[in-house]
């Protein structure tokens, strides 16, 4: 099976709002094997909507689209489908009385006259009711195909995907499973590695397709496959990515990973490590990675963002000399930021960054996209630094954090490092 998404709504063009919808909804189609053909975002207009369903559904068996059912008169989208599906909207009872309800608890029945056309649907759509919010889902079954039309709010959409469509489908479609393998690798460009697994590439089935995916300097290698037979599937996969062992094995940091922060949480949790953090130009991103996963408190201590140069001298005893010799975007600032942090929090592991995410010089006058970073395991410690003025400050802010928690990966699974580490 395979479905295209539709996201409805102005905020999504105009870059104000991130479309978060398709990325939940693709991924928990994936997991009832239904493949997604097309993603797309279209205005809330009449015709660009009708011409979006006629496209997708040339396309897709299942079309999903979110956003664009509000009250107001710029909310579009079930005029929209009326019209393209020849149908007429009519009042449902059950979402009438839901509303009336919620308002009612809500203390806000004086603006019912404003919203009761939330529990307006088409004649001949089935209801799933919006346990969350107002406009409910509704299905259209039309030629063989299915079309759902959802909420764009986030906290309504992904229950509604979750809790009933998502049972709905694995219900109606004995669906293939669908299967990924994430190979993590770094220190090789992109066309050298494509070059050195070329004729692995070649040999692969016509049903396990490769992609690479740069992020950072990292590049992810990810093998998807589908097929009835799950057990089948999963070894055959697992088969294909052995026989990269030999071309790359040296360059692979994870053979089945595919965030860098899940790969570190498997590393610490399975040795028993504990990490810390201290920030200055990556802001808390580290601590936001980090701590991104359920039962990271097993294994991150905490961490500082010491933004101001006072309070690297103040928390984690940064020496006011370094910081007058070398300035505070320095190798020696770094390093004692991290030696600070490792004590503050007596962990067996932290890390640190200082740099100038821009967009102007430091007070010191060091340049924009510079950056220092400090790795410590133990009684080991590693200083990296980085030039990055190509980057704006948001991206600088992610490549670095990236990086940090990648370096620390390669570290620790570095055979030749673990005696140095274990001092």
């Amino acid at each position: 099976m395979k479905a295209a998404l539709i996201s409805i709504g102005d905020e999504i063009l105009s870059g104000n709002t991130i479309d978060t919808n398709s990325n939940y909804i693709a991924q928990e189609l994936k997991k009832i094997g239904i493949s997604i053909q097309q993603v797309m975002a279209v205005q809330d207009e009449i015709e660009t909507i009708k011409s979006a369903l006629r496209l997708s559904l040339d396309l897709a068996d299942i079309v999903i689209t979110t956003g664009g059912l509000g009250p107001t008169k710029d909310d579009k989208t079930k005029i929209a489908f009326a019209s393209f599906f020849e149908d007429h909207l009519v009042t449902d009872e059950a979402t009438d009385k839901r509303l009336r309800d919620l308002l009612k608890k809500r203390q806000r029945e004086h603006i019912y006259e404003f919203t009761k056309s939330q529990a307006q649907i088409l004649s001949r759509a089935k209801v799933f009711a919006n346990e969350n919010g107002t406009a409910p889902c509704q299905m259209i079954e039309k030629d063989g195909k299915i079309t759902f039309c959802l909420p764009g709010v986030p906290y309504e959409a992904k229950p509604l995907v979750k809790n009933k469509i998502i049972p709905f489908l694995a219900e109606k479609y004995a669906a293939e499973h669908i299967i990924t393998r994430t190979v993590s690798v770094v220190g090789i460009p992109e066309s050298l590695l494509s070059h050195k697994i070329e004729a692995w590439e070649n040999a692969l089935p016509e049903d396990i397709t490769l992609s690479y995916l740069p992020v950072g300097n990292r590049i992810k290698l990810r093998l998807t496959t589908s097929g009835k037979d799950l057990q089948f599937i999963e070894k055959r996969l697992s088969e294909k990515v052995e026989q990269l062992r030999p071309l790359i094995g040296e360059k692979v940091i994870a053979w089945n990973g595919d965030d860098i922060q899940q790969i570190l949480k498997e590393i610490l949790t399975d040795r028993k490590l504990t990490i810390s953090s201290a920030e200055s130009c990556t802001g808390g991103e580290i601590s936001k990675l980090l701590t991104s996963l359920p039962g990271s408190g097993e294994y991150y201590l905490g961490g500082i963002t010491a933004y101001d140069f006072h309070k690297k001298i103040e928390i984690l005893h940064v020496s006011e000399k370094t910081i007058d010799e070398k300035t505070v975007v320095s190798e020696e600032v770094a390093q004692e930021m991290s030696l600070g942090c490792q004590r503050l929090f007596s962990s067996d592991i932290a890390v640190s960054t200082t740099g100038v995410a821009g967009p102007e010089p430091d007070e010191f006058g060091n340049p924009v996209g510079i950056v220092y970073y400090s790795i410590r395991v133990k009684g080991f410690e590693h200083t990296h630094s980085l030039f990055l003025p190509h980057l704006d400050r948001g991206d600088f802010i992610k490549f670095v954090s990236q990086r940090v928690l990648q370096d620390l990966v390669k570290i620790l699974t570095d055979e030749n490092r673990s005696a140095t580490i274990q001092k």
